[in-house]
């Protein structure tokens, strides 16, 4: 004999009611999606532009913390370094914070400028090496088709002032905002760099090629990274922190590691989240509640009738998980627009990854089993002679 699906049976008997259910499951999907997407987006910008440079092995000052600190090192470190076995390349990169002027508005933002020598492969993405020779001309820069919107137009042939010096956009390529870059970022040539930033003033500092910001080593195939590294440590001077780029310890998962140990983001966000779990739970909660309120008559024939409290416990929890699959796909699809806004909007990396969709449906499906398990107690305290008056 084929058994009747009860549980989803009593879920769509009410379209209406069916729906409203599944909108209060997809909203606090989508507020857990919102808040870790946020914290993620925050922690996972930081290193968007780590993960794009080309070397394997990193050297920064020692008392560089983080990429937001402007401390710069020796650059014949890099000349050093170079004449190690296993180092087939060493280049500088040069990073500096500069008021930029809105063609538009007239207002001033602050970005970052990022530049090295366009001979070397530090930046190799297509658009970038596209205008390699554009970027060889004086004054002129590509622009972070991501920044925000308050620089003004992010586009090729835009005229404006940087760090008050006339500056022109010959392209532009596409990284993303983090809490160092401001608004947006700028590529130049390193000569360029010099031409903005050698004389800055007496209360900044004048930039040379005496210095670099970060150093980059590219290895020969084949090479250990691991020994390498230790060999660098071992023989250069002790003024300069030297890090693979990849790896539990290396440069990125340092950068990572600063900004979720010494900010309040990841417990801000994490709260936010707790939150939206709880008000899932509540919700989810009403929503079981209130049918088997409104089938209060026939659970208690169908316990009358000899069926135990394991099998009615059993009907309400499957209704809680079919819950937590049709209210689950809305609320990934309604959030996966918004993270496409708010990559729009702020220019910060939002990504969504296999292991982060699978951890927020595991959320929403516990959320989903505890507010199915206590709603069923009233089904499980239910005596069929006082329901129908005996």
């Amino acid at each position: 004999m084929q058994r009747t699906p009860l549980a989803l049976l009593n879920l769509v008997h009410d379209r209406k009611k069916f729906l409203t259910s599944m909108a209060g499951v997809a909203f606090a999907v989508l507020l857990m999606f919102l808040f870790t997407g946020f914290k993620n987006a925050l922690y996972d910008s930081q290193t968007q532009l780590l993960e794009r440079l080309n070397g394997e092995i990193v050297i920064i000052n020692r008392l560089k913390e983080n990429m937001f600190v402007p401390r710069a090192f020796a650059r014949r470190r890099l000349y050093q370094a170079q004449s190690f076995d296993g180092v087939e390349g060493a280049y500088a990169l040069y990073l500096s914070d500069a008021r930029w002027k809105n063609p538009e508005t007239r207002r001033t933002r602050p970005v970052r400028v990022i530049a090295y020598n366009p001979s070397d492969p530090v930046l190799p993405m297509a658009e970038v090496i596209a205008h390699q020779q554009a970027l060889r001309l004086p004054n002129t820069a590509l622009i972070d088709s991501r920044s925000r919107a308050e620089v003004g137009p992010r586009k090729a042939g835009v005229i404006t002032e940087l760090a008050d010096r006339e500056i022109r956009i010959v392209g532009t390529f596409s990284l993303g905002t983090d809490f160092a870059s401001g608004n947006g970022n700028l590529i130049m040539s390193d000569q360029n760099f010099l031409r903005f930033f050698a004389n800055r003033g007496p209360e900044e500092t004048e930039r040379s090629f005496a210095t670099a910001d970060i150093g980059l080593l590219q290895v020969t195939p084949g090479t250990d990274i691991g020994v390498l590294v230790q060999t660098l440590r071992a023989s250069l001077p002790q003024d300069v922190l030297i890090l693979p780029m990849d790896g539990p310890e290396g440069f990125i998962a340092r950068e990572r590691t600063y900004w979720e140990e010494n900010t309040n983001i990841g417990f801000v966000f994490s709260l936010l989240t707790t939150m939206g779990f709880v008000v899932g739970i509540i919700l989810v909660y009403q929503i079981l509640y209130t049918d088997v309120a409104d089938h209060w008559s026939e659970y208690a024939t169908l316990k009358a009738i000899g069926y135990n409290n394991a099998y009615l416990f059993g009907v309400v929890m499957q209704e809680a998980i079919m819950l937590s699959v049709l209210g689950f796909i809305p609320g990934l699809l309604i959030s996966a627009l918004f993270y496409n806004l708010g990559a729009a909007v702020t220019g910060l990396l939002f990504q969504f990854t296999l292991g982060r969709i699978v951890n927020i449906y595991v959320m929403t499906f516990v959320m989903c089993l505890i507010s199915g398990a206590v709603a069923v107690r009233k089904v499980q305290r239910t005596d069929p002679a006082e329901v129908f008056g005996l």
